[in-house]
Parts: structure tokens; sequence; C-alpha cells
């Protein structure tokens, strides 16, 4: 399937545009009317395989939370058991496009194995992520890293002292977020577990300011990001940071996002969630 179909597709989904200048758009991306209405169903199966959890799960508490940052509020989506003991909170870092439908899906997905589970936005200073994904691309080429890392260290610091949380926070990150994921390994010391899922490394010399466990995922075709797998087990074994790496056979870059058929690889995105949850029990409780 196209990827501008899929990317199409999700521009309705957010009311973007209305439904008929989808199906203008779509019929010239499929090259004819007939090709459109064959495609139009796997688009829409596509999207509704992307919602494993429901967003009015009656296990849950969901909603848009604030919380204090240097300059000011950051927004995100935040999501946990409605009932129960204090549970140990992992901070859940989108893609390079922005806080979505999916990655709220993958906070609900972690609130329902017994984490507290919160998104940050980290457009929420531009006005929070726009429906037009291109838009939020760019949008976060533009931030500066050194003050977003802030933020999110920030989020993590909120966790730690949220009323319902145990204190152990771990953070979860996907593509641009798996870069964030690794450097808040670096810079917060609030973090006790990151998982970063194909996620730029850290650089060398800063890894021996890494404290916290890592469970590091990687796609074998992934070859700019794989690039920098050397030079970080190099750095990890050694300053003895405790890590597991795992590389998914015949996976892409982002096999993790469901909303993506063409780059979801489910074998590859099952077991790293299993090891995933796995991981953050054993090294955040719970």
């Amino acid at each position: 399937m196209k990827e501008e179909a899929v990317q199409l597709y999700a521009q309705y989904l957010a009311k973007a545009i209305d439904r008929r200048r989808f199906l203008e758009k779509l019929t010239v991306l499929a090259g004819g009317v007939a090709a459109a209405y064959a495609l139009l169903p796997i688009l829409e199966k596509g999207e509704a395989l992307a919602a494993l959890t429901a967003a009015d799960d009656s296990r849950l508490q969901v909603g848009s939370v604030q919380f204090a940052v240097p300059e000011g509020k950051m927004s995100g989506y935040e999501a946990r058991a409605k009932e129960g003991a204090r549970l140990p909170a992992v901070l859940v870092v989108h893609e390079n496009r922005g806080l979505n439908r999916h990655i709220e899906d993958v906070a609900r997905r972690l609130a329902l194995e017994g984490f507290i589970a919160l998104a940050p936005d980290a457009l929420s200073a531009q006005g929070g992520t726009p429906p037009d994904e291109e838009k939020a691309i760019a949008m976060i080429k533009g931030l500066d890293m050194k003050q977003t890392i802030g933020h999110f260290a920030a989020a993590a610091a909120y966790l730690k002292t949220h009323p319902h949380s145990t204190g152990k926070v771990g953070v979860v990150g996907f593509c641009w977020g798996g870069a964030i994921a690794n450097s808040l390994a670096v810079h917060s010391a609030d973090i006790v577990a990151a998982v970063p899922y194909y996620g730029m490394q850290p650089a060398s010399e800063e890894v021996v300011r890494i404290k916290a466990s890592l469970l590091l995922h990687y796609a074998e075709l992934d070859e700019r990001i794989n690039k920098g797998i050397p030079a970080l087990k190099e750095a990890l074994d050694k300053h003895r940071v405790d890590y597991e790496l795992h590389m998914y056979e015949g996976a892409q870059h982002a096999f993790n996002n469901d909303t993506n058929p063409a780059r979801y690889n489910k074998e590859a995105a099952e077991l790293a969630w299993r090891r995933t949850i796995d991981f953050l029990r054993r090294r955040l409780g719970g």
C-alpha cells in the first residue's frame, strides 16, 4: 500500500479534510475510482487493527493533563487503572508525527498492563500536535532538542511524584521518541528503565552517565539507525550499563506502528511488546 494513501486516510480521520476531498485525492493516488474503492477497505481495516484498546475502556481513567516544565506547561495524555494500589509509571514518547491516536492507544495498552502511562506532546508550546501529519513532522524538526529533553525530564519528575505512582519511572519511545528515550537515560536521574524502539543512539561519551537499565529494540532492515549500534555496545560494555539488545529479522524501522501497514511487522511488534512489558515489570515492579 502506498504510504501516501495511509497518510491521506489519517488526515481524513482527523477531520483535516472532508470525505469528498479524501475520496478525490485517494482516486488520484490509486489511479482510478475502482482502485480507490478497492483500497478503502484495506485502509479501514488498518485503522481498526490499530485500535487495540478502546478510548472509553471502563477499567481506565484517561484524559489530558498538564504539568510544569521550565518554560511553563506541557500537556499530555494520561492513562491509568481507575482502582487499585500505587503503580509504577511509564513515559510514552511519540514518533516524529506527534501525539496521535496511535500513541494514545499505546498509553492505554501500558495502563492495562498495570502502569500509569503518560504520553507528553512535544509540540505543546506550539499549540499541540496538528491533524496534518506532514506539518507535525516539520514542526518537530524545528524543536530545540536540549529544551525538549528538559521537558521530557520534567515529565519524568511529574510521574515520580504522581499521587498514584510508586515513584518508579520508565520510558518507552518510538523512532524520534526512541532517541528521546536514550537521551533521558543519560540526562534524567528519575528514569529507572528505558525502552527505545529503533532510536538514534546517544554519543559514546555520554553513556557513562546512564544509570538506568536499557532494553534496546532494533529492526534488521533499518540501516541508518543500525550504524550506531557497534559504538553503543562498546560504550555500554565499557561502562557496565545493564542492557538487553534485540534485533528483529526482516523488520523495518517503525515496525511497531500498526497504523502504518507499509512498515508494521506483527510478529516483531508482538514479540517486542512482550519483552517490553516483562522488562518494565522486572525493573519497575508491579
